[in-house]
């Protein structure tokens, strides 16, 4: 754990907030297809990242037991499929230094599964102060809660209901399934985590 900072702390997203899975995700979906000779469209589950697998997996009509063995397979996968495809977003980087520079604490929490966006950050060389994975939409808000976070930043509409929970400020960016007309109920929207440092800066 990082030792007590005095600046702003500030959670963020992780899929389509700091990183792009997408070519990764469509490959695990093909994983998927092969070993259970399933037809799952995995262009179409690549642009809507944001739930849990889990929620995800019942939303194309899998019942509780194949959903669970649907995600324990995807997992497996994942590693070795998802995580070396993976690339940072402009500006994700810069958006955590920023936070550092201001004394402050970067918390990322996602919906996915810890471990693997555990890989994601050791991937990127990054390192922040608390990762909290397995949390969507409203949990989300007791994560940023208990850290007292002064922002959430995220891509998808779960996010900003996230930040609400905690009382957070809600900085909703355009890199995701939704545009910048879509998120006009987050605090500030960003067309994507360049303006981020800016934007900062100028709140605290």
């Amino acid at each position: 754990m990082a030792a007590q900072r005095t600046g702003p702390t500030v959670g963020f997203d992780l899929d389509m907030t700091l990183i792009d899975p997408r070519p990764g995700m469509v490959r695990a979906i093909e994983e998927l297809n092969r070993e259970f000779g399933l037809s799952i469209d995995g262009e179409h589950f690549a642009s809507n990242l944001g739930p849990p697998l889990y929620d995800s997996m019942r939303g194309y009509g899998f019942d509780d037991a194949m959903a669970q063995r649907l995600v324990r397979h995807f997992r497996t996968v994942y590693p070795t499929v998802v995580v070396e495809a993976t690339t940072a977003l402009p500006g994700a980087a810069e958006a955590l230094a920023a936070v550092r520079e201001l004394g402050g604490r970067t918390l990322v929490i996602t919906g996915k599964y810890q471990p693997n966006a555990e890989l994601h950050l050791k991937a990127l060389g990054w390192e922040v102060d608390r990762l909290a994975g397995d949390v969507f939409a409203a949990a989300k808000g007791d994560v940023l809660r208990e850290e007292g976070a002064n922002c959430y930043v995220g891509d998808h509409l779960g996010d900003i209901v996230g930040a609400r929970a905690a009382r957070a400020t809600a900085v909703a960016v355009a890199t995701g399934p939704f545009d910048v007309d879509q998120l006009t109920d987050a605090d500030v929207v960003l067309r994507d985590l360049t303006e981020f440092p800016a934007w900062l800066a100028q709140r605290f």
